[in-house]
């Protein structure tokens, strides 16, 4: 098969476009995986937690179909906890925190020695396609040329997997400030939401958001509740032994009263009160802010601070 010729090619080096690689060249086919920088595929720009409630009998699946996520989790994770013990098995979530540059390290590792697997640096600007009724026949891509200036460059295939995520035209709040991008400090993937919409796909915008940084050695952890990992930590991947180490604790402290009149005072600066951000966020992560609104009542909120690896 040529250099341009491929029989998938998946857009987005996040989660979902790892895994959908790695499947489609289990299967036999050959993949392009496309993406703005390799060095970040599997990034995890958010906490980088695996699994939790609902959450990790998904990884689990996605484990028992061959996938990636689970050996990457048991091979990189400093925590692991077995969540809603309290209530009956078909309900217990496994989750660990994992250290986010070894798992994009892993990650990274199992694709490129993956055979039929090429991993090709660029943005995906026009999905082509052709006859009646439409059928994929490839994509055009920007990349990088020797010289610094943009290349443009086509690949044939039959298939698509769409996998861009944030990145597809994203745009980033912070407080009052807002720009384009598609995780904080890189570009968004602008040109593709035109191609889609062409051939006559809606588009809507959904909202996530990332939690805050501060310094390990700025927290007062005496002052903070000890959260362990489980004594018997159980894998995620079912090729795995348990994982045998030294687990990392996290920490649990709260808000106070005085927080929460806070950012009560401030709420008008908040891009989600003040008509900034429009998009429907998700249920299950709801920022401090929404905490506070919707459950006036409530004179304390839990804050986990969880580390992000072990440098």
């Amino acid at each position: 098969m040529s250099s341009d010729q491929f029989d998938i090619v998946v857009i987005g080096g996040g989660h979902a476009g790892a895994e959908a690689a790695w499947a489609a060249a289990r299967l036999g086919a050959e993949t392009a995986l496309i993406t703005l920088r390799a060095d970040r595929i599997a990034r995890m720009p958010c906490n980088p937690a695996i699994g939790g409630v609902g959450k990790g009998q998904i990884v689990r699946e996605i484990d028992a179909m061959g996938g990636l996520m689970g050996l990457a989790a048991d091979a990189t994770g400093i925590q692991f906890r077995m969540l809603n013990r309290s209530k009956g098995p078909a309900v217990w979530g496994p989750r660990c925190q994992c250290d986010r540059h070894a798992y994009a390290a892993f990650v990274q590792r199992a694709l490129a020695e993956r055979p039929g697997v090429t991993v090709i640096e660029g943005e995906v600007t026009e999905i082509l396609t052709a006859g009646t009724p439409r059928r994929v026949t490839g994509v055009s891509i920007v990349r990088a040329g020797r010289d610094g200036h943009a290349e443009r460059q086509s690949l044939r295939c039959g298939a698509i997997v769409l996998a861009a995520g944030t990145f597809l035209r994203g745009v980033m709040h912070c407080g009052p400030k807002t720009w384009s991008g598609g995780c904080y400090g890189e570009p968004s993937a602008d040109s593709l939401s035109g191609s889609l919409r062409r051939l006559g796909v809606r588009l809507g915008r959904l909202k996530t958001g990332t939690c805050r940084r501060v310094a390990a050695d700025t927290i007062d952890t005496d002052r903070c509740r000890r959260q362990d990992g489980d004594e018997c930590p159980a894998a995620f991947s079912f090729l795995n032994a348990p994982p045998a180490i030294e687990q990392t604790p996290c920490w649990i402290t709260a808000t106070t009263e005085d927080i929460h009149q806070l950012i009560r005072d401030n709420l008008h600066r908040a891009p989600l009160f003040n008509g900034q951000i429009a998009a429907t966020g998700p249920r299950y992560c709801p920022s401090v802010e929404l905490k506070i609104d919707r459950f006036p009542d409530k004179a304390s909120h839990q804050v986990f601070i969880e580390p992000e690896g072990l440098a």
